[in-house]
């Protein structure tokens, strides 16, 4: 069965985008109404678009911010976090930190989300841990929970100045199955993720190109055969970057003599995510659909009626050349701006050998509004889109 697409935001705060994308209510910017604009000019725009988006969504998100609860539909998901550390100029991390539990009684999934809350202490940054929205054994990455991750990030972006770039995944035990799920699936989020304790299931990694990962497991971890599972991961991921040395960085560690619990030798993943900052153009995606369909994936999109769990894209950039390698889709999108290529000079598209387009595209606020109202990410306001037909 297909998994529906998920609305990323609540109604309130998804009015509040809408309204800051066409610029009601607040000064206008100069660039608004024209029909193209520099390089220059769509960098300014994005700038402004930026500050009036982190406006509407501190506006609309104050409640849940302050009762540290979100809410949708017959879900809620409450929150505790803390800060560590100074400020840096460019904003403060974020790192989401999920409990163990799953399959047990709500006291128990209580007790390890309260847990959870004490175990890792960045230098810098906020540490966040949500406690899951169900009681259940996928209680962490149940279709419905991406939406709650993608509004916990721009509310920390908006109250506490998060930067989006620096935002980490980790999770321990049932925290870690998490992980498995989501480091792959919404790897465009994030800027490094670190799996502990969890098993992968099924789960594709090929995702996680452009995303730095590590896999924690205890040597004695023999329950549901974890130990022996990561392990098996962490060749996969060898292998992975072996074929592709410019992607698939990542860490393993199974420890010696630790069984489910690692006496925190896990914690050394915390300093070593917070070296990395989120790639949000890179030279080279993989992109593969899984549990939970997605119609944007880093500076590439589809049709999402054509999406399904297995279908696969894999597209490279060099300068103004985008080759697309493989495609299951019938047409495919480019988001675009000039970190993706020079826009004042011709862009060329080249799939089996064939050139499905070359010419000039154009730098529109009117796509700037759109990709911050669909995308919800400052980090991904394009300036321009090109549909190839395959």
């Amino acid at each position: 069965m297909r998994t529906t697409f998920l609305i990323a935001a609540s109604t309130l705060a998804l009015t509040a985008y809408c309204s800051c994308a066409s610029g009601e209510g607040t000064p206008s910017s100069p660039y608004a109404d024209k029909s193209e604009l520099t390089a220059s000019e769509a960098e300014a725009y994005s700038d402004y678009l930026t500050e009036r988006w982190k406006d509407s969504v501190k506006t609309a998100t104050g409640i849940p911010f302050e009762e540290k609860v979100i809410s949708m539909g017959e879900y809620s998901m409450k929150l505790a976090w803390k800060v560590f550390g100074e400020k840096p100029s460019d904003g403060r991390s974020l790192y989401i930190s999920l409990h163990g539990g799953g399959g047990v009684p709500p006291e128990d999934n209580d007790q390890q989300w309260e847990n959870q809350q004490r175990l890792y202490k960045p230098e810098e940054g906020v540490y966040l841990c949500p406690r899951a929205i169900t009681d259940s054994w996928d209680l962490h990455f149940r279709p419905q929970s991406d939406a709650f991750y993608g509004e916990i990030i721009r509310m920390a972006v908006a109250h506490l100045d998060v930067n989006p770039d620096k935002v980490y995944l980790m999770g321990y035990s049932a925290g870690g199955d998490g992980v498995w799920r989501l480091a792959p699936r919404m790897a465009d989020t994030w800027a490094a993720a670190s799996m502990m304790a969890g098993h992968p299931g099924d789960v594709s990694l090929v995702n996680l190109r452009n995303l730095p990962f590590m896999i924690w497991c205890g040597a004695l971890d023999e329950a549901y055969e974890r130990n022996l599972r990561c392990a098996e991961r962490i060749s996969e991921m060898d292998s992975l970057h072996e074929n592709d040395p410019e992607g698939y960085v990542h860490e393993g560690h199974i420890v010696e003599g630790k069984a489910h619990w690692m006496d925190l030798e896990d914690a050394a993943a915390v300093p070593w995510m917070a070296k990395y900052s989120r790639n949000t153009r890179p030279q080279r995606i993989v992109w593969r659909q899984g549990d939970v369909m997605k119609k944007d994936f880093y500076w590439t999109g589809i049709d999402e009626n054509e999406a399904e769990k297995g279908k696969e894209v894999i597209v490279n950039r060099s300068g103004n050349t985008l080759t697309i390698e493989s495609c299951d889709y019938s047409r495919l999108v480019f988001h675009l701006d000039d970190k993706v290529a020079d826009l004042d000079k011709p862009v060329t598209v080249i799939f089996g050998g064939n050139v499905l387009f070359e010419g000039m595209v154009t730098r529109s606020p009117a796509v700037m509004r759109k990709s911050l109202r669909e995308r919800e990410d400052p980090g991904y306001i394009f300036c321009s889109e090109l549909t190839v037909n395959l």
